[in-house]
């Protein structure tokens, strides 16, 4: 199967491999395949490209896989106004096709990877060197083979598995397996990729891949494959496989949930990280790093890129733990952002909110923003579509806090070095909690909800049973996930895509009268679409006319 893979097995950055024999001596800037294949070193350097495969906290305009906030922006949490690969103008709208899915589908992206690693798995073991070095790489590699199909399974079910590298006369017509056949070869290379990994914590700081890690995917790929998407007839054996898979994680004892100021888990290293991806502090405008620029409010000279929805707003409670819905839990929509659950303050930047340092906003000091920290979202304020760079003001009159650092002037520099998580010890709660829902085990899915409801102030502890109890654990998910990547394929295989995605998102219009007091209008800004085909995506037109692969359903 012509997958477009071919150009993978040479790579641009790192290595460059020179099968030219014009000259009798080795080029200088350049390593022929046979010493890449001699050297571990060097096989090290190729392994290294292979994790272009993960997300990261950066933004490179759609040339690599790295979808990272822009899934956000795909469902119901987050909206962004410069339609980023698509975002808007196809994917919301329920317009997507096997012709115009562009700079969000992965389909040869990750099938380059995928050639890239299976090159490496068959020459890694002839290589002579340390063997503990080599068993790391190897266990790495084995692990990004694995990511790179858990991206594809989660994305169109089945897929082709591709084991051995393709050479120039290989027959490219490789049939899909089965999701399940899929879901078994990954967590099998999962399983693979921890024993040969150390199954320790250590390698959070340095962005490589651990054993630990390995078992957190496998976690996930477990839950995803035993959900309603899934499993229709809800087989207890899925959810106790997937319940097992969690505890393995958590029977490590390797990691705690972060008990510091709830903001710093995603800006520095703690122990609650079971696994991040670095960005590189060398690109910017290729592999945009700004994380700051591109998040901040437009008063603040941010983007505003990527905006919370007032649909995520309202999945925040209050801070006795009730949903906004509740008439015992206080909330006020003249006074939306008292009294609301603590996770609410450390995710999500309001009309009114302090952000940054003083020193580095001079120009947004006045005697109602004094120290000019203040984000001003109502109609003139300084982040309105009547302030400051008002071709990025936010649609929604919200913005990200989450994955911000605020400790430095991002309009001085943008270089800094973010990672993206990978999996963190809060998912891993989330997933046993779901998983020991399903299996009936009401009392510990309780328990584990009430351990991250804690972290967070929320003193009172769950009591709901039943599909109340669903409910819960659902919003915990969309609460202490947002921004994180999950909800996209949460509400997938959850099968509540075709009701979640088909209501408009909403923002807030905010007046402020001259005595100060503030009006809060509540609007929908975006109807948004999905077909029941949406559940996956297509595969592109191009492989299906090479290869003669069945599509997906509804795009045919």
């Amino acid at each position: 199967m012509k997958l477009k893979i071919l150009a993978g097995i040479f790579l641009s950055n790192t290595i460059l491999f020179s099968c030219s024999k014009v000259l009798d001596k080795a080029p200088l800037d350049s390593y022929t395949d046979q010493s890449v294949w001699s050297d571990l070193k060097l096989a090290e350097a190729f392994a290294n490209n292979i994790y272009n495969v993960l997300p990261t906290c950066t933004y490179d305009w759609g040339k690599s896989i790295n979808r990272s906030f822009l899934l956000s922006c795909a469902v119901d949490e987050g909206y962004n106004k410069f339609d980023y690969a698509g975002i808007r103008s196809v994917i919301t709208k329920g317009i997507l096709s096997p012709d115009n899915a562009g700079d969000f589908d992965i389909w040869a992206k990750n099938y380059s990877h995928i050639q890239n690693a299976n090159i490496f798995l068959s020459k890694i073991d002839a290589i002579p060197g340390d063997e503990a070095f080599r068993k790391r790489l190897k266990g790495e590699v084995t692990f990004l083979r694995a990511y790179a199909y858990f991206q594809l399974v989660s994305d169109y079910g089945g897929v082709p598995l591709i084991k051995t590298p393709f050479e120039l006369n290989s027959d490219f017509k490789v049939p899909r397996s089965s999701f399940e056949e899929t879901v078994k070869f990954i967590v099998s290379e999962l399983d693979l990729a921890a024993g040969l990994l150390t199954a320790t914590g250590g390698g959070t700081a340095t962005g490589r891949i651990t054993g630990p890690l390995a078992l957190a995917i496998k976690s996930r790929m477990l839950l995803y494959a035993a959900s309603p998407q899934w499993n229709p007839t809800n087989d207890q054996a899925k959810w106790a496989a997937a319940s097992a898979a969690a505890k393995a994680v958590l029977d490590l004892n390797k990691f705690s949930l972060y008990s510091g100021n709830y903001a710093d888990i995603f800006t520095t290293f703690n122990p609650e990280l079971i696994g991040v991806r670095l960005s590189n502090k060398q690109y910017n405008w290729s592999a945009f790093a700004g994380v700051e620029m591109m998040n901040y409010p437009s008063g603040y000279h941010g983007w505003a890129a990527f905006a919370p929805t007032q649909n995520l707003v309202d999945a925040f409670g209050t801070a006795n733990g009730k949903y906004i819905s509740d008439a015992a839990s206080g909330y006020d929509p003249q006074r939306p952002y008292q009294n609301r659950d603590a996770r609410f303050y450390a995710n999500i930047v309001f009309d009114g909110r302090s952000l940054g340092n003083p020193a580095y906003v001079d120009w947004r000091k006045s005697s109602n923003n004094p120290d000019g920290t203040l984000a001003e979202f109502f109609e003139g304020g300084l982040d309105s579509p009547q302030g400051i760079d008002t071709w990025n003001n936010s649609e929604t009159r919200y913005t990200f806090r989450k994955y911000m650092d605020t400790t430095y002037d991002f309009n001085a520099t943008t270089q800094t070095n973010k990672f993206w998580i990978l999996s963190r010890l809060s998912e891993i709660y989330l997933n046993y909690a779901e998983a020991e829902f399903y299996l009936g085990h009401e009392a510990t899915a309780r328990q584990y909800l009430n351990l991250l409801r804690n972290r967070a102030g929320i003193g009172v502890g769950l009591t709901e049973s039943g599909t109340d109890l669903e409910k819960r654990i659902r919003n915990e998910r969309q609460v202490e996930l947002c921004f994180e990547g999950h909800r996209y394929y949460d509400v997938r295989r959850w099968k509540v895509a075709d009701v979640t995605q088909n209501l408009p998102i909403g923002q807030v219009i905010i007046t402020r009268a001259q005595n100060g007091t503030k009006t809060y209008q509540y609007k929908d800004l975006e109807q948004r679409y999905f077909k029941p085909g949406n559940y996956l995506l297509p595969i592109p037109r191009t492989e299906i006319e090479r290869t003669g692969l069945p599509q997906n359903p509804g795009y045919n």
